[in-house]
């Protein structure tokens, strides 16, 4: 096989479309990551900014290329701070993808986890649906996180530590409408409901719906920099949603949520 390729007389090697495809994915990976959201807007800001640079310096005005370098090089330490959301989803999304994912045919292939019993998250899963059910048919309002692949990081002054398992009963006593513990969010790690009436970022993304509440926005907000399944149930309408990844999915059925809780807690660690 020959290593360079001619093509209308401009030659190439199988390396150089090798790194034309990874720049291509990385870049598709990023616009996913960054589409919708402020954080778009400021790299779009960044990209006039390099295109200025090399712009300035190909018209040979020195002033200008110096202040735009200078700019540049501490602008690198500036990028990692403001995206360091985005770069810590951005790699998450990477590692999700390599063969040695949790869920990749190899680790599935070499690290065959066949005695494990899914009993204790079938329970769970089942324990939620009854709580959302009951919720929902009794305009309840509710929002509840699922912890999936690590502990999820909240501020702990703000809000009340249960560290009870998790029960219908419990949800629905804690969402109760007079109850001192049903506003903000309830987090569930593993088969513990971990801590009740904590407060989530909200989402600045302006494409969501603008008739949605503050429920939808921060369940919204906690997926986009985090791998975790948020549901809510809206107290104006009576309607569950559910958000993962920064996305959000109205109106879903009580057999869809099921579906996407055994997605979430079997499907991914299967």
């Amino acid at each position: 096989m020959k290593e360079v390729i001619e093509f209308y007389g401009v030659e190439f090697r199988w390396l150089d479309l090798l790194d034309l495809l990874i720049v291509v994915f990385l870049i598709i990976q990023l616009y996913r990551l960054l589409k919708g959201s402020l954080a778009f807007n400021i790299f779009v800001g960044l990209l006039m900014v390099y295109a200025a640079y090399f712009l300035v310096r190909a018209l040979k005005m020195p002033i200008l290329t110096i202040i735009l370098q200078n700019f540049i090089n501490v602008g690198i330490i500036a990028i990692i701070i403001i995206f360091q959301p985005e770069i810590r989803k951005f790699l998450l999304v990477l590692g999700k993808k390599t063969p040695l994912s949790k869920d990749s045919f190899l680790t599935k292939l070499f690290l065959p986890d066949k005695f494990k019993s899914y009993k204790e998250e079938e329970n769970i899963i089942n324990e939620i649906i009854v709580a959302v059910s009951r919720m929902q048919s009794t305009f309840t309002g509710a929002l509840m996180v699922i912890a999936t692949t690590y502990r999820l990081k909240f501020d702990s002054a703000s809000s009340i530590p249960i560290d009870g398992n998790v029960s219908a009963k419990l949800i629905e006593s804690i969402f109760e409408k007079h109850s001192p513990l049903h506003d903000g969010a309830l987090i569930i790690v593993g088969n513990k409901i971990l801590a009740a009436k904590v407060i989530l970022p909200v989402s600045e993304n302006p494409n969501l719906p603008t008739r949605i509440g503050l429920r939808h926005r921060s369940a919204v907000g906690i997926t986009e920099h985090s791998d975790n399944l948020a549901i809510i149930v809206s107290e104006e309408r009576g309607t569950v949603s559910y958000a993962i990844d920064g996305v959000l999915t109205q109106d879903v059925s009580l057999e869809d949520l099921k579906v996407k809780l055994y997605e979430v807690l079997i499907d991914g660690y299967a």
